[in-house]
């Protein structure tokens, strides 16, 4: 009986050493497929645009809409009062995004090396 306790207790290990071999086996391929086979979104290659960058790109669309607006407006498709109501509305919006280009950069701006601030006396 003792040699029949033996095997079955042998053949469990064995068993259980395949099942981890087997899961390990799975793990390398899983870990080959994700590296060599899983092509990255083409958002996780763009550079990160900055705040700056976001800014003056808005402040060129505005600055592209004035143009148009000017444009449309002699060719007839606006009345007076339409276009002055458009115009200030994006000189407005103009000026705001240009306000906060000024901060952001204000920000940016570093002292020049061996400057001191100026001291109120």
């Amino acid at each position: 009986m003792l040699p029949a306790l033996f095997l079955f207790m042998n053949f469990d290990a064995a068993s259980a050493d395949w099942a981890v071999l087997g899961a390990c086996l799975a793990l390398a391929v899983a870990t080959l497929l994700f590296i060599f086979y899983i092509q990255p979104d083409a958002s996780d290659l763009a550079p990160h645009r900055t705040k700056l960058d976001q800014l003056l790109e808005r402040r060129d669309t505005i600055y592209d809409n004035l143009r148009d607006l000017r444009f449309e407006y002699r060719s007839g498709k606006y009345s007076e009062g339409d276009f002055e109501a458009m115009k200030t509305a994006l000189e407005n919006e103009a000026a705001l995004v240009l306000a906060e280009i000024d901060q952001v950069t204000e920000a940016q701006v570093r002292r020049p090396r061996g400057t001191r601030p100026e001291s109120s006396q």
